[in-house]
């Protein structure tokens, strides 16, 4: 079956510009981020769109050494997961957003806070055997502590009560946010303890949770209508047991879980394309499994989903549906059971998995930019994407394209 046909607009927008600095090489220069994730909230006005930001401006060592010239910092290459935050005071926030005719428009923005008004960091939380944690230095290559209470908010669900469900890559976890954007709480994998944390914390999810591969947590999620079931797919396929598991494996896990107390009712297996088919990519450089990720996901109706499955510069859009007769069974939450799905995954064995139906690959799109993380339904033929600046670190902006369809297949 071939693909519909459709047409893409990129629309107007600017980023705003939150400092600059000085660098032996470079200036860098640092533009605001909303592109981690999108959400339309039932009942919201046509073309009002909620938007998340990460954890904040944060670069890889190398990144600083070379464009910046920033060598006092090489010692730290040889650091594991090393990143720098170059300013802390900015992290996880959400704004609201209207499309007015060609362009994307800023309504307002919510810093996220605690019951306080003290706003949450974008640091990694405490690492152990639970799961691998990213050191975080500054740009003097000093420590900086980790935070329990610090998120990675790479997803977002827009709730009808005017709250919000938001994904963390670090726990990977769940956050609830009030309307005004308080956390009201994290749900974290029953492994994972984070004393200290300044709101409160259930530890309902699967302890397999946190053998998420390192940055690779919740970044997809999606809701029902009446917000009472969520969906969620891990980023990539999990480190379990081990994270040569992880980069052999061909298909993520993707749950359905009970939204009042964010616990797993269905498990399924989203099975990831080969990497020579994210065409851009391989045309630049040799890409691998473990460069494929899935980084959101819309709820469409029923069991139904829309998931945006991507590389670097090559993304495609996939509608699933969810058929109960593909679930996996329970024991494929239990951390004891072996083999593992990546295990298994990674050795070919038959499982049961997602059919998808391909709606659009960026590769019959030249106009559209790299780094697809969010997408949002304005209505059954249209569709919004955007584009994760990263803060603006390396001089990307952030890009937002409206896709037009010539039937009705989001809905």
């Amino acid at each position: 079956m071939a693909a519909p046909r459709f047409t893409a607009q990129r629309l107007n927008w600017t980023d705003q510009r939150l400092g600059v600095i000085p660098c032996p090489a470079a200036p860098m220069v640092l533009r605001s981020s909303y592109g981690s994730g999108l959400a339309r909230r039932p009942g919201d006005p046509d073309g009002v769109v909620w938007a998340v930001g990460d954890r904040g401006p944060n670069l890889k060592v190398k990144t600083l050494v070379e464009r910046y010239g920033l060598d006092h910092l090489r010692p730290l290459m040889g650091t594991a997961g090393a990143k720098v935050m170059p300013r802390v005071d900015l992290g996880p926030a959400i704004a609201q957003l209207r499309i007015a005719g060609d362009a994307v428009e800023i309504l307002s923005t919510l810093r996220l806070t605690d019951a306080q008004g003290t706003p949450i960091s974008g640091l990694p939380m405490p690492g152990g055997d639970h799961a691998i944690s990213e050191p975080a230095f500054d740009l003097d290559g000093r420590v900086i502590a980790p935070d329990p209470s610090g998120l990675d908010s790479e997803g977002i669900v827009a709730l009808a009560d005017g709250s919000f469900v938001v994904g963390d890559e670090f726990g990977p976890s769940l956050v609830r946010i009030a309307a005004e954007g308080q956390v009201l709480a994290r749900f974290v994998p029953e492994t994972v303890t984070l004393t200290g944390a300044r709101y409160p914390v259930h530890r309902t999810l699967p302890a397999i949770a946190a053998r998420r591969q390192i940055n690779r947590g919740f970044e997809a999620i999606a809701a029902s209508a009446d917000g009472e079931r969520l969906f969620l797919a891990f980023q990539s396929p999990l480190a379990h047991p081990d994270p040569e598991a992880h980069a052999a494996a061909r298909h993520v896990r993707l749950w359905r879980l009970d939204g009042t107390d964010m616990r797993v009712a269905a498990q399924y297996l989203y099975p990831l394309d080969p990497p020579e088919s994210f065409s851009r990519d391989a045309a630049v450089e040799a890409i691998t499994r473990s460069d494929i990720k899935v980084s959101e996901l819309v709820w469409l109706g029923e069991d139904r989903l829309l998931v945006l499955e991507r590389a670097s510069r090559t993304s495609k859009l996939f509608r699933v549906d969810l058929d109960p007769a593909r679930a996996l069974g329970a024991e494929h939450l239990d951390l004891a059971t072996r083999p593992t799905v990546e295990q298994l995954s990674a050795q070919d064995v038959s499982l049961p998995t997602l059919a998808k139906t391909l709606l659009l690959s960026t590769d019959d799109l030249p106009q559209v930019g790299a780094d697809l993380e969010g997408m949002a339904v304005l209505s059954p033929y249209e569709l919004l994407l955007v584009s994760d600046n990263d803060f603006g670190v390396e001089g990307a902006e952030t890009g937002f394209w409206k896709i037009v369809f010539e039937e009705p297949v989001l809905g």
